[in-house]
């Protein structure tokens, strides 16, 4: 391929981590001699980064690459991700595309297409998802104010609704004096927040089999780094959310008070069937003690409705469960079969109707508890890191706790860290903040 021509552009469907890998892809392609390009710019390239966890991934990715087609219609299309490595050969069948590459060589692009070069037949390098045993380091950088670093991958438990194990292989980590080199590595970028992700993060620590670390180690390490003044967990098994894990973000100075801790369900019953590892009441302790140490921390909570065998009654336990558990917002996620999963083969299916009236409920449930958490907080004093997003002449930001906050547009502003008063809520649900004059960094 000629230089002149050697033209990229990225897509990415899917996770925090998805986006940091994506990043680093890019990285990785621009190192080579490649130009990064936005996606409407009729790329040479394109890359689509894929997910298995988002509904109708086939009809997402076959939509992507027809826009791809459009802008640049003899591009050369590569898809990776972990759809591609959960259906590699109905990928590859997709019109247009060019190459899947599955978990264990989505880094390995470069090397294993050779200059990008069409063939007659889609290209598929898609091993066994045992091979995925390597961790591969990924932050993103440039794509938001926030940097997104990838501290674990892959997950050893096996709920029975989910296919990541099938996507993304067995749990693996990197080493925490790695994590904290990278950490150090952004700061010197001017990023001022760090979300730390992976796929169970709390499982940290496991290195070639063995377990090596824990995630307590990790954010001490982390904690030392001189020139982030934040420090976010992205989300966390509430059975390795351990009482020392909540001692040490209450006093420390980087890490926030923001949690996203999964729940999925509500009723003990089903949480059996999904195999998750903890049951409610553990959930309720978890929140309490967080609570108990920092009255103002942000609370995020995924949960799943229409799980098979979940009754009436077993939803309304969740749902009033929720309503009584002091936490800010929920994820709410309408269950949807996945093939080759415990789940799809179990009995007394939920109608699909059912599950998005389930739905809906926990949404305006979602509202209603952000409505909450938010007036709770109006009156105090917070920081807010301003992102490079406006609109209608408002930019926003977050603050510790995770309380979006909009103000009237400032260049000056972006990227930058400011004590606020938080005063109202708009009409769009956001808190409008008085800003004091002086930044904080």
């Amino acid at each position: 391929m000629e230089a002149a021509v050697r033209s990229v552009a990225f897509y990415t469907l899917g996770c925090k981590l998805n986006y940091s890998e994506t990043s680093t892809l890019v990285r990785m392609v621009e190192q080579r001699g490649y130009h990064k390009v936005d996606f409407q710019q009729g790329a040479n390239i394109y890359v689509i980064n894929t997910c298995s966890v988002t509904d109708n991934a086939d009809k997402k990715c076959r939509k992507v690459v027809r826009e791809a087609l459009k802008y640049s219609p003899d591009a050369y299309i590569c898809i990776v991700g972990c759809y591609a490595q959960l259906k590699p050969k109905e990928i590859a069948e997709i019109p247009g595309v060019d190459a899947v590459l599955g978990a264990a060589e989505k880094f390995r692009l470069l090397d294993l297409l050779d200059g990008f070069q069409k063939k007659p037949e889609p290209q598929v390098f898609a091993s066994e998802v045992k091979e995925a045993q390597h961790f591969h380091p990924a932050f993103s950088l440039h794509d938001r104010t926030r940097t997104f670093l990838k501290v674990q991958d892959g997950c050893n438990y096996h709920c029975t609704f989910c296919t990541i194990p099938l996507a993304r292989g067995r749990s693996r980590s990197d080493t925490t004096e790695s994590v904290v080199s990278q950490a150090e590595e952004i700061a010197q970028t001017g990023v001022k927040e760090i979300v730390l992700t992976g796929v169970n993060i709390g499982d940290y620590g496991i290195i070639e089999g063995k377990r090596m670390n824990r995630f307590l180690d990790l954010i001490e390490g982390l904690d030392q780094v001189a020139g982030i003044e934040r420090f976010r967990i992205s989300s966390i098994e509430p059975n390795l959310l351990s009482n020392e894990i909540i001692e040490f973000v209450a006093q420390s100075q980087q890490f926030v008070p923001h949690f996203h801790i999964p729940l999925q369900s509500g009723s003990n019953k089903i949480l059996r069937q999904m195999r998750r590892r903890y049951l409610r009441e553990l959930y309720a302790d978890r929140v309490q003690k967080i609570k108990t140490l920092m009255p103002h921390c942000g609370i995020g909570v995924d949960v799943i409705v229409g799980f098979p065998g979940e009754t009436e009654e077993d939803f309304l336990d969740t749902y009033h469960f929720l309503n009584e558990l002091p936490v800010s917002y929920l994820h709410v996620f309408t269950y949807s079969e996945r093939a080759n999963t415990p789940a799809a083969e179990m009995e007394e299916v939920v109608p699909m109707k059912v599950r998005q009236q389930r739905s809906k409920m926990l949404r305006t449930l979602s509202e209603k508890k952000r409505r909450k958490f938010y007036e709770e907080n109006l009156g105090r004093t917070a920081t807010v890191l301003y992102e490079e997003d406006v609109e209608d002449g408002k930019m926003q930001g977050f603050t510790e706790n995770y309380v979006r906050v909009s103000t009237p547009y400032d260049p000056l502003l972006i990227n930058e860290l400011q004590s606020v008063q938080l005063t109202e809520i708009d009409e769009h649900g956001t808190v409008v903040a008085v800003s004091d004059p002086v930044l904080v960094s």
